[in-house]
């Protein structure tokens, strides 16, 4: 079970039981508000204590000690901002992660202001993203009882600010957006016998809930529509294929092309007949976390009633290697009518992606389309587990990626598409092979997936390094990141939205 958290807004001033959180810089100065709130010897006092920890007021640093005589409060939580530099370019999301982690469990006010503070309430409500991002575990399979009390934490937070109403509403898109990366995560973190096509199809269903229309095609219309590809990954499991279709007509014309994003969404990924090393291979359960990311952002879209007409299409398989499985050396056609020679049973994710985006293109006819996918190690071995590879036949969706990739703090570096990377996956015997090889393995990848492609504007985003097991942050502790919601829902609402 993971903790919970509330969050509400209140004004500066007086505080209640539990704990009280305040922010300094690294002249430990307290804002006038603030100080009156607290008395007199406020700040005193934390001179003193600050002196004999030795706190100095670093940046995402603590400092806890008794509440002053005549506070009605259990403690005071000291967090420092760093220097006047540092308070220039305050990291909210990552503020906001590293306080609630602070007070985890506990009832607590947080101030909000420092002297020459201006928290607007995006600022607030980033804040509020972060923490409520920040305390969520995965643990419901856990059947060790916690110690007594502990049974139902909830941290409960109320956020000090100049305009609460403002910042309140603010916080409503925030809160849509953390839902989705929450359910990212979720989707991410379950374990493959219980997340499995059929299963994650029904989880996606859900969304008609929020207004989302919601199409799940069985293997009889998937071969119906010839998804070839798609369906050759499939077989060799005992788990049918699904492709799920979502749309969220938000726009103020319901007849206008939509944007679509497309997730890969194999459940579990044995490798196939060129079977993965033992070694790591638990972690394959993680190897749907595009199609995860696009179900969490068409969650968040929808919760907050984006402006925007969309489309989330995820093709979910297993990839498994019995007597009935793809061998290398078969060859299979794809719905696009390009025939595909199998070198390598391990390189899927394309094969799965070739079929849902020719589908996505020729159905909708989408302004754009962006592609997820846990689709190669190379990726990792080029960027690391912090920086996903992006792809892209437009510069100016490439450019508007970025800048969503900046605010959010989801980091996407764009690789290079040239045509020694699109030789390299020419075949002898069909069309095209569906690996290039050892050299340039996230480039080469991604050059498959463009020949499916037409006259559309499309990035490709490799997110194996970042969407599961990734570097631990102030927002995120989970093995499932939920990487990809923040960033694509800031597209939208930076660049799409009426």
């Amino acid at each position: 079970m993971a903790d919970g958290i509330t969050i509400a807004f209140g004004p500066l001033g007086p505080v209640g039981h539990g704990d009280i959180v305040l922010f300094v810089g690294d002249d430990l100065a307290l804002s006038p508000t603030v100080a009156q709130a607290l008395g007199r010897g406020a700040a005193d006092l934390l001179a003193r204590a600050a002196a004999s920890e030795r706190f100095k007021g670093k940046s995402l640093t603590s400092l806890a000690l008794p509440a002053p005589a005549g506070i009605d409060a259990d403690r005071l939580l000291v967090i420092g901002l760093g220097s006047e530099k540092d308070r220039a370019k305050i990291d909210w999301p990552a503020l906001g992660g590293y306080a609630a982690s602070k007070v985890s469990g506990r009832q607590a006010h947080v101030a909000l202001d420092w002297p020459g503070s201006s928290v607007s309430p995006a600022n607030a409500a980033d804040f509020a993203l972060g923490a409520r991002l920040r305390v969520y575990s995965f643990d419901r399979y856990k059947t060790k009882k916690k110690p007594e009390g502990e049974e139902a934490r909830v941290t409960a937070l109320t956020l000090m600010v100049a305009d609460p109403s403002a910042a309140e509403a603010a916080s409503k898109v925030s809160e849509a957006v953390a839902g989705g990366v929450l359910l990212a995560r979720e989707l991410i973190n379950e374990p493959p016998n219980v997340l499995y096509p059929e299963e994650f199809a029904r989880r996606a269903e859900e969304l008609t809930k929020l207004g989302v229309e919601v199409e799940v095609l069985g293997p009889g219309k998937l071969e119906a529509l010839g998804m070839g590809a798609l369906l050759a990954v499939a077989q060799g499991s005992t788990r049918e294929a699904r492709v799920v279709v979502m749309r969220w007509n938000g726009g103020d014309d319901a007849s206008e092309a939509p944007i679509a994003f497309i997730g890969k969404g194999v459940c579990f990924d044995s490798g196939g007949i060129s079977i993965k090393s033992a070694g790591g291979m638990e972690d394959m359960k993680g190897d749907m976390g595009g199609a995860a990311c696009v179900v969490g952002t068409m969650f968040a879209l929808a919760s907050r009633k984006a402006k925007v007409n969309a489309i989330g299409a995820i093709g979910i398989v297993e990839n498994m290697p019995d007597g009935n499985a793809m061998r290398p050396a078969d060859i299979v056609t794809s719905m696009s009518g390009q025939t595909i020679e199998i070198i390598n049973t391990d390189a899927e994710g394309r094969l799965v992606l070739a079929d849902v985006i020719w589908h996505v293109q020729s159905a909708y006819k989408p302004k754009f389309m962006i592609d997820l996918a846990t689709l190669t190690g190379a990726i990792i071995v080029a960027l690391g587990q912090d920086i996903a590879g992006m792809f892209s036949n437009d510069d100016a969706l490439a450019a508007k990626i970025a800048a969503a990739s900046e605010a959010t703090g989801e980091a996407v570096w764009r690789m290079p598409l040239i045509p020694a990377y699109d030789k390299a996956i020419d075949s002898k015997f069909a069309d095209m092979k569906n690996t290039g090889g050892r050299h340039g393995g996230a480039a080469t990848a991604a050059s498959f997936i463009k020949r499916y492609v037409n006259d559309v504007p499309w990035a490709h985003l490799d997110i194996a390094g970042v969407a599961m097991s990734s570097s631990p942050s102030e927002i995120n502790r989970s093995w499932g990141a939920g990487w990809g919601v923040r960033l694509l829902d800031r597209l939208v609402r930076d660049n799409y939205e009426a």
